[in-house]
């Protein structure tokens, strides 16, 4: 089976050539420069039609030339929709055809209710950091219980590493970490294992680093909006349409010339399309949906502003199948750490019971902007949410980098709490999320970096001065550096260690118990018959209903000292045992142990 994804952007391989397309309405010239080495570039005129397409046909041009354009007779640039470019972005780009690959056939990817999702980063989840070497460690994650992988954004961007959401070629796999043989050789490999592979990617700004398209484009950024990281993109404004286009076939590039089975939408609040009868989100949707017919596949969106009502629990046009659920983290890190700087400032008043609402409704704020620092303009508690479209964590990349120092929550609790944080968002019914290393406990922070140079670099390390300089956040890492590249880089070598197995243990246990007692019942899960209910100053008692009469109970105590709880407050006597971490099997029903958690499946109650 060979894959193509057909689009009017970059190139067209046929039998006499090769036939080159870039937009570039604000161009008065532009050439097709064929890469020569150290020799001048052999120049090709193309031609222009009234909306700014420029076309030039090659007839010796194959698989495998390196090529740019040049606007106006002065600056060479890379195909914005180059599918290769192995020098980086200000390097030439390389003819590349996708059907050369051969995929194996068969595989329609897996339902949502199976997914266990795991997230890492290409170029420090290996000490090789490229593709071929992650794909070597994939057996491991089928061992333990994963089925969906999702890949931090790998779209080629400036620099030799980076965290992946300054991407200026979203066509391009990043050159540090393989080629797209490479890259389509791991998803193949994940396939053959029965994982899943989603990707991430980034709709709302181009880096910084290496992005050309102003030059001869500025239509692609709105003249009135902005983002976080500059103008924001020209989703609805005049000559939107090509821009729109350039996106909605970059998903659908990814998930048919590359046979990945979602996409993971980074951060969709700050994406303006207030302007048009469809917003973009909405038709991308469509589009997947229509275009991927028959197979799995699945659309992850991060929105801070919330939003569920874009959010559906199975597969439809215009929808999508399930969000990042930040709630739950912020709740539960409070809860546990009792931070309340910035963002989490909105979760310091009673933090348990918020955390016990997460467990029962999903998300708990709805539709308010933050101001400068992190904090919500207002509250406003959100509706219950089907929980299947939540993915629940209590790590990810965000959550972790973010912070000064980078430190994983299992680093801010006491060391017996350590594990919880990682089950508590395994056996829910909502959808879990591991971040790499988290499986084995590792000790490793995962820092912000940028491999930039000049005056961009001092940029980020005043930024990140600012924003952290103070009480603990002198002599911060330098997020250009190698040094701090490398030292986010997981040791697997923790996982051999007696504590390593111990985690690896427990964390393949839980999602044991997970597919035998969760998974199966996620069809019949109930929206807004969840509660919870607070025990004693630490504790959480839970309850998760389905349609048959049973449910699903947590007992939790998040504290150091034993819960002795009252014979009502307790569940059903002839409740099945699911799993328990720190609460042996003869420990008394009225006794939680500290830092303990058990879970039990029987006849519906009401405390």
């Amino acid at each position: 089976m060979r894959c193509q994804h057909d689009m009017p952007f970059g190139v067209r391989l046929d039998k006499g050539g090769v036939t080159f397309r870039l937009w570039a309405p604000a161009a008065r010239m532009a050439d097709v420069a064929l890469d020569r080495g150290s020799a001048p570039p052999e120049i090709h005129p193309a031609e222009a039609d009234a909306e700014g397409w420029w076309e030039c046909h090659v007839a010796h041009a194959t698989a495998g030339t390196m090529y740019r354009w040049r606007i106006d007779d002065r600056q060479l640039v890379p195909d914005p929709a180059s599918r290769q470019n192995p020098e980086g972005p200000h390097g030439p780009s390389c003819v590349v055809d996708p059907r050369q690959f051969e995929w194996e056939a068969g595989w329609t990817g897996r339902p949502w209710n199976e997914a266990v999702l795991y997230e890492l980063h290409v170029g420090t989840f290996t000490p090789e950091g490229t593709f071929e070497a992650a794909a070597g460690r994939l057996q491991h994650l089928v061992e333990l219980g994963i089925t969906a992988v999702e890949l931090m954004p790998v779209a080629n961007f400036g620099g030799r590493f980076g965290w992946g959401y300054d991407g200026v070629l979203p066509y391009a796999p990043h050159d540090a970490y393989g080629t797209p043989d490479e890259l389509k050789r791991f998803v193949q490999q994940a396939h053959r294992l029965g994982l899943m592979v989603l990707l991430d990617v980034v709709y709302n700004h181009f880096g910084p680093d290496g992005n050309y398209l102003p030059l001869y484009a500025p239509e692609f950024f709105s003249k009135t909006k902005t983002s976080p990281w500059g103008a924001a993109l020209n989703f609805d404004g005049p000559d939107s349409h090509q821009v729109r286009e350039f996106f909605l076939h970059n998903a659908l590039y990814w998930l048919q010339e590359y046979r990945f089975d979602g996409l993971r939408l980074d951060a969709v609040h700050a994406i303006h399309d207030e302007g048009s009868a469809k917003h973009i989100l909405q038709e991308l949707s469509e589009r997947v949906r229509q275009a991927t017919h028959g197979r799995h596949v699945h659309l992850v969106l991060e929105n801070e502003d919330n939003g569920h009502a874009s959010l559906a629990p199975a597969a439809q046009p215009g929808r999508f199948d399930a969000q990042w659920n930040d709630d739950f983290h912020h709740a539960l890190h409070v809860a546990l750490t009792g931070e309340t700087q910035r963002y989490y400032h909105d979760y310091g008043a009673a933090p348990l019971d918020l955390l016990g609402r997460a467990f029962t409704h999903g998300m708990l704020f709805e539709g308010s902007p933050r101001k400068e620092g992190g904090r919500r303009v207002h509250i406003e508690p959100a509706a219950p949410q089907p929980l299947c479209t939540l993915v629940n964590f209590a790590h990810n990349h965000d959550q972790i980098g973010n912070r000064a120092r980078g430190e994983r929550l299992a680093q801010l609790v006491p060391p017996e709490a350590a594990a919880l944080p990682t089950l508590l968002s395994l056996l829910t019914p909502a959808i879990p999320m591991l971040f790499f290393g988290e499986e084995w406990g590792a000790r490793e922070p995962f820092l912000y970096f940028a491999d930039w140079e000049g005056e961009l670099r001092e940029a980020v390390r005043e930024g990140r001065k600012r924003e952290f300089g103070h009480g603990d956040g002198r002599d911060l890492p330098d997020p250009c550096s190698s040094d701090t590249f490398d030292a986010s880089r997981p040791d697997p070598a923790h996982a051999r260690t007696p504590e390593g197995r111990e985690r690896l243990e427990l964390v393949r246990a839980a999602l044991a118990a997970r597919r035998k007692w969760i998974t199966p019942r996620q069809q019949q899960l109930l929206t807004g018959r969840h509660s919870s209910q607070r025990i004693g100053a630490r504790g959480l008692a839970v309850q998760w209903r389905y349609d048959d009469g049973r449910m699903l109970s947590l007992e939790l105590n998040l504290g150091p000292e034993p819960l002795q709880v009252e014979p009502q407050q307790l569940g059903p006597v002839e409740a099945q045992p699911v799993f328990a971490h720190r609460c042996p099997a003869d420990t008394p029903r009225g006794t939680w142990p500290a830092w303990s958690a058990r879970w039990t499946l029987g006849e519906e109650i009401t405390l």
